[in-house]
């Protein structure tokens, strides 16, 4: 491990906390500097952005992948209103009735803006077909016309008839016009007395002596052939009344496609689109066939309402592209719907007029901001997103109906989009898309990666200040001095809890800004003003709120409930170092780790995994442990002994690798009888060739301990040992800091295990010598001997069965997937 001759000294009090000095900054108030609020640091996002929104090129979606509060839909809001982009393509879209297929509505695409003229002009024309188009035909000249048809058709029905009547006369018959039947009828009657009567009548007259019977005798013997003739006659009358209703339906329609050229030419000229020229021949073919003749009351129909046509979007004036965000990504909100109307019977009935946009179409040509999460939670969106992004088709499908079963089901014709998808997430649901969703990779192929931390320098503290500067503006809170700002970048350096960085979730920084600004606010000083003491007294109110599970286990603590020792000597005994969270915020409590052992062939226990309360994490430092200690007593014989190692008191699952250094100095000290002091804590994971590697909550750890030792009373000799990779992220508290000024707690930073068994047992761990053994009466030299002790008592144990050189120690545990309390 090297040479360790010199004291293992603790950190010195300025390497506790980084003080963010007031002095950097050119001003004495926010006031004094530019309030814009931008979105500070993520450059590379910033560009991937940039080139997400300006590029167009297929599949350029764009997932913003970071954490809430880091600015991410600020930064896409800004860089939209930056860039202003704008387009040439975008377009009115409108439905309209299908006369072919009725539950299929047409779409007509129209240039932006003007959907409502053509609506207005559309509505014009179905107004005077529903009022004026008969009025005009039943007037001059369409009338004279008419009358010279029927005209024209008497006389020529009258030269075809008279012949026909010529004859029955001499024969004593006429043609009599009757209306007993559904239709006007033309029959021959025998004449009688100057007076044509029916057959029927002539007969009975003959059988009263009334009439000769020779007559109806006559009449019998000719009304076959006379009937002939009459039909003939009739069928030549019947086709020409017939060309003479042809006459005037030809009147009509040429006179009404006329009439409706004089509208529909100045909007065909006006909108030369395929869609709308269909649309128009429809309506005119439609007025031909059923509307040239007025209609009853119980056939009556307003045909604005047949013709009419369905703006589901129109634009105004300008060119800037479209930005729609959608906070409820239903399947209704996203691609729009048909909304039914109900008809006879309860029975739902829909149509084009139903027709709904929703976020998509409202954001053709242009971009559409969504949150993943609540995509996903919505039923059917995200792969109907998807779809429509894959084929660049807008299908507008009906609401869901439920027990409304009987409804007819409109399917309005799909609408070709160009939208630019923007998703705000988060690292899980983009790397769960990526794996399960072969379509993502595809069409968002532009990551804008925001970091949750930057850089701790002048620059990033000035950024804070116009941060802070910027909140203040926006909601007009009271400005903060210089001070102030530096207290909030030195609690962005403790969220962050990395060397030389500082938090990028500022949103958790803008809430304590505004806590402060309250507290201020409270004290009714003139001017308000936030200082660095409302700052500190924010962040103090803000753990106080969240602190309960932490206050009780300090209850518990002190009751004796749980057994913590922070005075005194054990052997076998160490504090670890935990941490539990509540919501954002992280507290640190001690966690008593003991062990025992004894010659057997068992080898090392997890007692915790045994009862399946370990996470794997945990149980991977566990058999990292085992090959520690294979490193560390390196012998001629196999290691044979039976120990456990258990958190005592400990009722819930446990994971993270954090407790292994603490592990391992509490069985050495198990093995060699040298105990460990009370007094001291230690967290930290080891490596198998004894290396201590960093953790994560390290200043909770520290502080958790701190308050356990506050509680029973300071000793001057209480302190941490933590991994000397952890030395630079250190932000203590500032009654932490003070207490190791005053010499009454101390932090040591140390980097392998050995320097961490000197502090915890103070007594000598000892080193390698050239011939490979440690140094005389120190504790590995102790533990080496230890070993031999119990590897002999086991060879001379009833079964007396040795095990194999290799076998070294075992490790038995069971993995359970329980919550990690190691780095965020």
């Amino acid at each position: 491990m090297g040479d360790h001759s010199k004291e293992i000294a603790h950190l010195p009090c300025e390497k506790l906390r980084w003080r963010c000095n007031p002095e950097i900054f050119q001003f004495e108030t926010t006031a004094e500097i530019d309030g814009s609020r931008g979105v500070i640091g993520q450059e590379t996002a910033r560009e991937a952005l940039l080139f997400g929104i300006q590029c167009d090129a297929p599949g350029q979606n764009v997932y913003v992948r970071g954490s809430r509060g880091t600015g991410r839909m600020r930064l896409v809001r800004q860089l939209l209103k930056e860039l202003a982009p704008t387009s040439n393509n975008k377009c009115d879209y409108c439905y309209v009735h299908n006369f072919q297929r009725p539950d299929h509505p047409r779409l007509i695409t129209l240039p932006p803006g003007t959907a409502k003229d053509f609506r207005r002009k559309i509505e014009e024309i179905a107004e005077f077909i529903q009022e004026g188009l008969i009025k005009a035909l039943n007037g001059e000249p369409y009338n004279s016309t008419r009358q010279a048809i029927h005209q024209e058709v008497q006389q020529k029905a009258k030269t075809i008839s008279e012949p026909l009547e010529k004859e029955l006369e001499a024969a004593g018959l006429a043609l009599v016009s009757t209306q007993d039947a559904p239709r006007p009828q033309t029959v021959i009657f025998p004449v009688v007395d100057g007076q044509p009567i029916p057959p029927d009548q002539l007969r009975a007259l003959v059988m009263q002596n009334k009439a000769p019977e020779q007559q109806l005798k006559d009449f019998e013997k000719a009304i076959p052939e006379f009937q002939k003739m009459l039909k003939e006659v009739g069928r030549a009358i019947s086709e020409l009344f017939h060309e003479s209703k042809q006459q005037i339906d030809d009147l009509h329609e040429n006179a009404a496609r006329q009439m409706l050229s004089e509208l529909i030419d100045p909007l065909l000229d006006l909108y030369s689109f395929d869609s709308v020229k269909k649309f128009i021949e429809d309506i005119v073919n439609n007025t031909i066939e059923y509307n040239l003749r007025p209609r009853g009351e119980d056939e009556a129909i307003d045909l604005k309402e047949v013709y009419g046509v369905n703006i589901v979007l129109t634009h105004r004036h300008g060119t800037a592209k479209p930005v729609v965000e959608e906070g409820t990504p239903s399947l209704v909100n996203l691609l729009g719907t048909v909304e039914p109307k109900w008809g006879p019977g309860g029975i739902a009935i829909s149509d084009y007029r139903g027709i709904r946009a929703g976020a998509i179409l409202n954001a053709d040509d242009g971009y559409l901001i969504l949150d993943v999460n609540e995509l996903l939670s919505e039923p059917g969106s995200w792969r109907a997103l998807m779809r429509t992004l894959r084929t660049g088709q807008l299908e507008i499908v009906p609401a869901e109906m439920g027990w409304m079963r009987q409804h007819v089901v409109t399917q309005p014709e799909p609408i070709a989009i160009n939208v630019r998808v923007i998703l705000i997430g988060d690292v899980e649901t983009y790397y769960k898309l990526d794996h399960y969703d072969p379509d993502f990779r595809e069409l968002f192929k532009v990551l804008a990666d925001f970091d949750s931390e930057i850089v701790r320098d002048d620059e990033g503290v000035f950024q804070y200040a116009g941060m802070v500067a910027g909140l203040v503006n926006e909601e007009n809170l009271p400005h903060f001095d210089r001070a102030a700002v530096a207290a909030l970048a030195e609690h962005g350096s403790r969220i962050a809890a990395r060397s030389q960085k500082l938090t990028a979730r500022f949103g958790r920084i803008a809430d304590i800004g505004r806590e402060a600004a309250f507290l201020a606010t409270q004290e009714n000083k003139d001017p308000n003003l936030v200082l660095a003491e409302h700052v500190h007294s924010a962040v103090r109110r803000t753990r106080a709120r969240a602190s309960l599970p932490s206050k009780k286990f300090q209850e518990m603590v002190e009751r004796g409930t749980l057994m913590v020792q922070t005075q005194g000597e054990v052997v076998g005994q160490i504090n670890g170092l935990a941490v539990m969270h509540s919501g954002p915020l992280t507290y640190g409590f001690p966690a008593r780790i003991t062990a025992t052992i004894g010659p057997g062939r068992a080898g090392l226990i997890n007692i915790e995994g045994q009862s399946q309360m370990s996470g794997s994490i945990h149980t991977k430092g566990f058999h990292i442990l085992g090959g520690l200690l294979r490193h560390l007593l390196s012998t001629e014989h196999p290691l044979a002994f039976s120990a456990s190692l258990a958190f005592e008191q400990s009722y819930g699952g446990i994971d993270g690798d954090s407790a292994s250094g603490a592990e391992i100095v509490c069985m050495l000290s198990a093995l060699t009888g040298i105990s460990i002091s009370q007094g001291l804590a230690m967290t930290g994971a080891i490596d198998q060739h004894g290396h201590l590697q960093a953790i994560g909550g390290t200043n909770e750890k520290i502080e958790g301990f701190f308050d356990a030792c506050n509680q029973f009373g300071l000793t001057n000799k209480q302190g941490v040992v933590i991994p000397k990779s952890n030395a630079d992220d250190l932000m203590l508290r500032e009654d932490v800091c003070r207490a190791c000024a005053e010499g009454q707690f101390h932090i040591w930073a140390v980097d392998n295990i050995l320097d961490a068994i000197e502090v915890m047992t103070n007594h000598p761990a000892g080193r390698l010598d050239e011939n490979g053994a440690y140094t005389t009466d120190s504790l590995m030299a102790k533990a080496i001997e230890k070993a031999e002790e119990y590897w002999k008592l086991t060879i001379q144990g009833p079964n007396r069965l040795i095990p194999t050189v290799g076998d070294g120690v075992s490790s038995q545990t069971q993995q359970v997937p329980l919550q990690t309390p190691e780095r965020e």
